[in-house]
């Protein structure tokens, strides 16, 4: 028998709460996302500051006409962006294993603190010397790394719990969507910057100013500001339900913060008889975490999501940085163009590609993830990245190294619209879905950090792929073609794990994930 509490969570209506937690819970992906796709206008930025054909490794205050400008080597941007990631398979390990223990709204407020924090130290990122510059950058964004990854599980699981079964993978995803409003925020901010400094600029049109040390820094700072905006709400926001009553074992506290949130009548969600303390009315798991009991019960669902998760990231994030390639033959990059035009221009293509692609790609899922199911989407997802990829990666030595024209950037775009409408989300929606409420923001945390390590794999892997023997920044084409091929056999090894061992979630409660010994959910 059921609570009453957390069968009307299952049959609630959709109401206004529902999409003032998918903002409140989203502003943690919303960071993410900014804070990735901010950087590849930032680098451009940093090279034409830092980065000069002279020796001199600080920033000079004015360039002469006669400097020949570099760009921030690759293997930079890939280690700042490394960095980050590393903090957030930490932040997801943390703050998973937090959520469930101390409670998922505990330390809510908590992540999202540090992302303000770490947002704004990294404008602060101490020095005018290269060095120092780039190593207070990479520690300020490890620790945002570590705010973000616990927003991940912490987000995912409230959003799941306070959601019905019926549309709780398009409100899971609405959050996730976050990330593509987070994309287009980032250049918006970039481009308005840009403009900004260059107008009030007194330099000539071909040079970077001093203050363009400046105008960086505003940028990474802006992301502080969504976020710390929701932090009140976040705070305010109750416990779930479902957690208060199956791990915490207090179902009328359960019913009492239900009400503070949805419109449901207390005689729809309170007990008709008393329910005794002593012992527990709802069983806790008499298995511990990763024992022997929890892998024969939950293993397979956990391998299959942390292994999906890995190698989407994998793909994800070498395609991320794939633009920085395609950058070149659309955006050049001569010393006649000052660092705002080039970090605008950047921007702007990365707006173009979010607008057309990226952020469609999201509410497309959002519209069809309880229409026709987690695992098909993800199949889907998974076949139509492999064949872009084989169709990019195949024939690039010989014709798109030298020729990436509309056809190029058509199937480049689809890439992103398949991995959002595919992987990218279900890998964020499942691991939610899948679990015991004891474990549930725990293993969250365990699938999303072992995306991230597939994120780093695929992020050096991406350095490895773009450098040639003279490191001039242009990928080498036969290097390019094994990359491309590979992210594409990855993409059917994904499709093979979820054929074989995804379990679909569409339509079931979260409490049919409650599996006790020998004991009934309900005891009176």
């Amino acid at each position: 028998m059921a609570l009453k509490v957390l069968s009307a969570l299952d049959a609630a209506k959709i109401q206004l709460y529902h999409f003032k937690a998918i903002i409140i819970a989203g502003m943690g992906l919303f960071t993410d996302a900014y804070d990735l796709f901010c950087i590849p206008p930032i680098m451009k930025l940093i090279g034409r500051i830092y980065y000069l054909d002279h020796h001199n490794s600080d920033k000079c205050s004015v360039m002469p006409k006669e400097t020949q400008y570099k760009t921030t080597p690759t293997a930079v941007v890939s280690t700042l962006v490394s960095i980050a990631l590393l903090g957030t398979a930490v932040g997801q390990l943390v703050f998973g294993r937090l959520g469930d223990r101390a409670g998922r709204r505990r330390v809510y407020g908590l992540s999202l603190g540090m992302m303000v924090l770490s947002s704004l130290a990294c404008g602060f990122s101490i020095c005018k010397t290269r060095n120092c510059v780039l190593v207070s950058l990479g520690f300020f964004r490890f620790l945002l790394g570590v705010g973000i990854g616990g927003d991940y599980p912490l987000s995912a699981t409230i959003m799941s719990e306070f959601a019905n079964k019926k549309t709780r993978g398009a409100f899971i995803a609405a959050v996730f969507s976050m990330q593509g409003l987070g994309i287009l925020a980032s250049s918006i901010v970039t481009m308005v910057v840009c403009r900004i400094f260059a107008v009030s600029s007194n330099e000539p049109k071909s040079e970077t100013p001093d203050e363009a040390d400046l105008a960086w820094r505003v940028i990474l700072m802006m992301g502080a500001v969504p976020a710390a905006l929701t932090y009140y709400w976040r705070m305010m926001m109750p416990e779930t339900a479902r957690y208060t009553a199956l791990v915490e074992q207090n179902v009328v506290q359960a019913a009492i913060d239900m009400k503070k949130v949805l419109d449901v009548p207390m005689s729809e969600i309170a007990e008709d008889s008393p329910i005794r303390l002593k012992p527990p009315v709802l069983p806790h798991p008499s298995y511990p975490l990763l024992s022997k009991r929890f892998l024969r019960r939950h293993g397979v669902d956990l391998f299959c999501c942390a292994a999906t998760w890995f190698l989407v990231d994998v793909v994800f994030y070498s395609s991320n940085l794939l633009q920085s390639q395609i950058y070149h033959r659309f955006i050049k990059d001569n010393n006649d163009v000052n660092g705002y035009k080039l970090a605008f221009k950047v921007a702007r293509f990365q707006a173009i590609l979010a607008i057309s692609s990226t952020i469609p790609g999201y509410w497309v899922t959002v519209y069809f993830i309880d229409r026709i199911g987690r695992v098909k989407i993800q199949m889907l997802g998974f076949l139509f990245m492999a064949l872009v990829y084989f169709a990019i990666g195949i024939p690039y030595k010989y014709y798109w190294s030298e020729n990436i024209s509309v056809g190029f950037m058509a199937l480049y775009s689809l890439s992103f619209f398949f991995s959002n409408f595919g992987p990218n989300t279900t890998t964020f929606i499942i691991p939610a879905e899948l679990f015991p409420a004891r474990f549930r923001s725990t293993c969250h945390g365990i699938a999303g950090a072992v995306g991230k390590v597939g994120a780093i794999i695929g992020t050096i892997g991406f350095f490895w792929a773009s450098r040639n023997e003279k490191d001039s920044g242009k990928p080498n084409p036969v290097r390019m073609t094994v990359a491309l091929v590979i992210l594409g056999v990855v993409c059917l090894v994904g499709l093979l794990l979820t054929y074989f061992l995804t379990r679909e979630t569409t339509g079931r409660s979260l409490e049919d994930n409650e599996i006790y010994e020998d004991e009934l959910i309900y005891n009176t």
